[in-house]
């Protein structure tokens, strides 16, 4: 796999993190929560492909399955997950601490966790691509924090519905 589509893969995989944290930055976070935030991020992006390559090892040695459509499902149900997910409401809680920090670098790294099993699939080397997935995301996810607080400064409430728009725009773009 080139580094082109490592960091294309890496881009798309933080777009959630990003998305969500510019809706935390309109919350005026400390300065303290949006670091914890961007590395709890950077450091669940390395961790989850890992382990979802091991559970996709696993699969592959249980079921015997073309690895090509295995990635192809679990694409096509990433974004039915995406898709199915704009239909619930959700309210941004605050973050307050260590455990509601890492319960949102959680929910936001679960798509890596799949493509790790992707990778597992295609005996692809797994280190250098968790490795950018982690700069990426705890990246974008600080830039996003400081959008969103920029935002917020300047046009007020509007930014959280403008965040919710870019939620369904990336949930649409992922199931196509």
């Amino acid at each position: 796999m080139s580094l082109f589509l490592i960091f294309v893969l890496a881009i798309g995989l933080s777009m959630d993190a990003f998305s969500l944290a510019m809706i935390y930055g309109t919350l005026d976070l400390k300065s303290s929560m949006r670091k914890l935030m961007s590395i709890m991020v950077g450091v669940f992006h390395f961790f989850m492909p890992i382990f979802g390559y091991q559970i996709g090892e696993v699969i592959l040695t249980l079921i015997p399955i073309d690895p090509e459509i295995l990635v192809g499902v679990i694409f096509v149900v990433l974004g039915i997950q995406m898709l199915l997910s704009l239909k619930e409401e959700e309210k941004v809680k605050m973050l307050t601490g260590i455990f509601s920090v890492s319960f949102f670098a959680f929910t936001v790294s679960i798509d890596s966790f799949s493509i790790g099993i992707g990778f597992g699939a295609m005996k692809t080397n797994i280190i250098l691509p968790c490795i950018i997935f982690s700069l990426v995301s705890g990246t974008f996810t600080y830039l996003g924090v400081l959008l969103g607080k920029k935002l917020q400064n300047r046009f007020g409430s509007i930014t959280t519905f403008i965040g919710s728009l870019i939620l369904i725009f990336l949930g649409i773009s992922y199931f196509l």
